[in-house]
C-alpha cells in the first residue's frame, strides 16, 4: 500500500499578519502597522477553515510570546468536529503525571483529538524564565524520563519510577486516554536522537533541503529499529503557493521587502545564542543577510530560507506554483516524510491558497489520504445545514 501524506496547519497564537514580523509605517513615528491579535474568535476562524479544507490537525506553539497551547486549543474543541490539535509543550516545566492527566482529560472531552508535540527547548534564556536551569543535554535526559513516566501513567496501572531528574510513586490517572495521544518529537543533536528513537511516534524535522532531511531520517530510523520500534516522519514548513511561480516569488519578495536590516540583525543575534542544534542548522541555510535577494535565498528548488532571517524555529518555505510546491512535497515524501505541518502569512488566507491549489495536485497524484471522502462529507454537511 502506498504511503500517503497527512497535511496539518498552524494556529498563530502570537498573532498573525501579512508580514513575518511586525511592520512599521513609512513614517516610523506612526508606529507599527496593525497585526491580527490572537483572539479566540480569530483562531477559531483558522481552525474551522483548516477543518473544512481537509487538514488533519493544527500545531499550536509553546513559549513566552504565545498564548498557552493547552488552554487555547481546549477552548477551540467545541468550534470544530474532527480537527485534531497538536499541542506543543515543554516537559521540563510541568509534572509528568499532571501532563498525563491533562492529556487523558483532553482525549475524553475532545473525542480523541489530541496530538502531543514534545519541545525539549534549546534556549537557556527562555528555559530560565520558566525556572528550568538544566543544560542542553540534561534537558533531553529529563525528557527521556518524563516520557517514560507519562507512558507508564497511561498504562492504567500505578507506576513507580526513580530517575536522575524525575521520580514518581504510584502515578496514575482516572482512566487511561483512549487513544493514547501520538507523540511528535523534534531534535537534531546527539542528545536528542536517541530520545526520539525510544519515544517518538512521529519524528519532526524543520524544513532542511531534502539531502539533509534524508540523512536525518536514516539516523533516526536506524536508532529506532535497533530498539525494535518503527517511527513515522514529519516536516515543519511554511508555504507560499500561487497559480504561477512568478506570482509566488513576487509574494516572497513582499515579505522580504517588509524586513529592515535592523530587524534581521536583532533576530540573528538572538538566534545565535540558541543552544538548539536544529536552530543552528536553520541559521546556516540563509547566512543571515538580506543582501542575497529573494532568489538568492532559494536553497533548493522552491525551498526558500527567507523566513528564517527573522523567525526562530521553522525558517524555510515552499515557494512556487501549486504544481512546483506539490513536486517538492512529493520529493520529501519519497524520502519517507508522511506528515507535513504547514503555515503561512497570513494563516487564514494561506490555508486556502494551499488547500485549494496544492491539495488537489497531491490528490491527483494519489498521495492524499481520504481527500475525496472528506470533502464529500463536508459538502453533505453544508447541504443539510442549508435545508
Amino acid at each position: 500500500m502506498t504511503m500517503t501524506i497527512t497535511p496539518h496547519w498552524f494556529l498563530p497564537t502570537t498573532g498573525d499578519g501579512r508580514t513575518i514580523v511586525e511592520r512599521f509605517h513609512a513614517n516610523r513615528s506612526l508606529g507599527p502597522v496593525a497585526q491580527r491579535e490572537p483572539t479566540i474568535d480569530y483562531l477559531a476562524q483558522i481552525a474551522r477553515a483548516a477543518e473544512q479544507l481537509g487538514f488533519e490537525g493544527v500545531l499550536t506553539p509553546t513559549g513566552t510570546w504565545c498564548e498557552d497551547a493547552w488552554l487555547t486549543t481546549a477552548a477551540l474543541i467545541r468550534e470544530t468536529k474532527r480537527l485534531k490539535y497538536l499541542v506543543a509543550f515543554r516537559p521540563g516545566v510541568i509534572s509528568p503525571t499532571l501532563a498525563a492527566q491533562m492529556a487523558a482529560t483532553y482525549q475524553r472531552i475532545s473525542g480523541g483529538r489530541l496530538l502531543l508535540n514534545i519541545v525539549t527547548g534549546g534556549d537557556s534564556i527562555e528555559q530560565k524564565r520558566f525556572g528550568d536551569f538544566h543544560d542542553h543535554d540534561q534537558r533531553y535526559a529529563r525528557t527521556d524520563e518524563f516520557l517514560t513516566i507519562a507512558r507508564g501513567v497511561w498504562s492504567g496501572e500505578p507506576f513507580d519510577f526513580t530517575g536522575e531528574h524525575l521520580s514518581v510513586e504510584g502515578a496514575t490517572v482516572l482512566a487511561p486516554p483512549d487513544p493514547v495521544p501520538p507523540l511528535y518529537f523534534g531534535g537534531s543533536s546527539p542528545a536528542a536522537l536517541p530520545v526520539a528513537a525510544r519515544h517518538a511516534d512521529v519524528y519532526l524535522t524543520w524544513g532542511e533541503p531534502p539531502a539533509q532531511v534524508a540523512d536525518k531520517i536514516r539516523r533516526v530510523r536506524e536508532l529506532a529499529e535497533a530498539r525494535g520500534r518503527t517511527i513515522r516522519f514529519g516536516i515543519r514548513l511554511h508555504t507560499l503557493s500561487r497559480d504561477t511561480s512568478a506570482e509566488a516569488w513576487a509574494e516572497a519578495q513582499k515579505l522580504l521587502d517588509a524586513l529592515s536590516p535592523e530587524q534581521v540583525a536583532k533576530a540573528q543575534a538572538q538566534l545565535a545564542a540558541s543552544e538548539s542544534e536544529g536552530q543552528r542548522r536553520m541559521v546556516a541555510l540563509h547566512g543571515g543577510g538580506l543582501d542575497r535577494g529573494v532568489r538568492g535565498l532559494e536553497i533548493h528548488p522552491n525551498l526558500w530560507a527567507g523566513i528564517g532571517l527573522v523567525r526562530g524555529g521553522a525558517g524555510t518555505a515552499l515557494v512556487g506554483s501549486h504544481g512546483e510546491v506539490a513536486d517538492l512535497i512529493e520529493e520529501y515524501h519519497s524520502l519517507g516524510i508522511e506528515e507535513f505541518v504547514l503555515s503561512g502569512y497570513p494563516h487564514l488566507e494561506e490555508a486556502y491558497w494551499f488547500a485549494e491549489g496544492v491539495l488537489p495536485e497531491l490528490a491527483h497524484r494519489g498521495l492524499l489520504r481520504g481527500t475525496r471522502d472528506q470533502r464529500t462529507a463536508l459538502r453533505e454537511e453544508r447541504h443539510v445545514a442549508a435545508q
